[in-house]
């Protein structure tokens, strides 16, 4: 799917919360854009700062915009895609360090991205989210959406955590573990992929469950479809505290009885794609895939 380019005539930008290279380009890429006619609305991005019970917070810029510039990390992304992706806005990540996943194209080639952009030259390609119900005596406690992953872990480091896991109320299996990781394709190359869990192309729609330092070997990672409801309970009462994580970082404390409800979310986030490069020349550079030459029996 590519924008009408000629039609844009607002930005939101989004920046790294307390980064002065990313408040100095935010200001840079407004002044840009005005002198293009295009309206533009700067928005600082503190991941952690007051958000209400849903880990959201109300975006300052208008929902009206149409597309949305985000400068930092993807980290800083994470966070603008749980306030806007409800509201359909495509968003360009910029990394102002090393290469993102999220966060693909680097600041020296924004103003030619944009270029291409506002010419109506760039597609979008649409990524699932998750959301993450937390109920409590048969009451809905808290709500979340997010984009990478859904993390259950325990306090104490010596410790394990019994997960009972139903799969469209169906019991998977009891997961005797450190935690357990929910994480979408998107999130699939974050702590998914830390905990021995597989890589899966970001636009693909599933679920994927990997259990951390699981204490029986064969708790092995599964991929269910996106259509799977996956409820996750505490199976015994656990004198440590046990949280659940979204996205690495918005945190609720959970308590024995808690069932914690997972399935895809009916918003989805939509990510400008790179001109420059493709997902796997990204996973070749992260993951340093090819690095190094080896030699074959004969090779002089």
């Amino acid at each position: 799917m590519k924008p009408s380019g000629h039609s844009i005539r607002s930005v939101g930008i989004v920046y790294k919360h307390r980064f002065d290279p990313a408040r100095l380009a935010a200001d840079r890429l407004k002044k840009w854009l005005n002198r293009r006619s295009i309206s533009a609305y700067l928005e600082e991005m503190n991941t952690r700062d007051g958000s209400d019970r849903s880990g959201e917070t109300t975006s300052v810029i208008p929902r009206n915009v149409h597309f949305i510039v985000v400068l930092g990390g993807d980290g800083t992304l994470l966070g603008a895609a749980r306030r806007v992706a409800k509201y359909g806005i495509p968003i360009l990540g910029v990394n102002l360090g090393g290469l993102g996943f999220l966060t693909e194209i680097p600041l020296k080639r924004l103003y030619a991205v944009l270029e291409l952009m506002i010419d109506g030259r760039l597609e979008i390609e649409t990524r699932v989210m998750l959301e993450t119900t937390v109920i409590r005596a048969n009451e809905e406690v808290s709500r979340f959406r997010v984009l990478n992953d859904v993390v259950i872990s325990k306090g104490a480091p010596a410790r394990i955590i019994d997960l009972d896991v139903h799969i469209n109320q169906e019991l998977l299996t009891t997961f005797r573990a450190d935690g357990l990781i929910i994480s979408t394709p998107t999130g699939s190359t974050a702590y998914n992929l830390s905990a021995g869990g597989p890589i899966i192309y970001p636009t693909l729609t599933s679920i994927i469950l990997t259990p951390i330092c699981p204490f029986t070997l064969s708790n092995r990672p599964i991929i269910l479809s996106d259509s799977h409801q996956v409820q996750v309970t505490l199976a015994k009462n656990v004198d440590q505290g046990v949280s659940l994580t979204c996205d690495g970082q918005i945190g609720f404390d959970l308590i024995f009885g808690d069932k914690v409800v997972i399935r895809k979310s009916k918003e989805t986030l939509r990510l400008i794609k790179s001109p420059d490069q493709t997902y796997f020349e990204i996973l070749r550079t992260k993951l340093n895939w090819g690095g190094a030459t080896y030699k074959r029996d004969g090779d002089s």
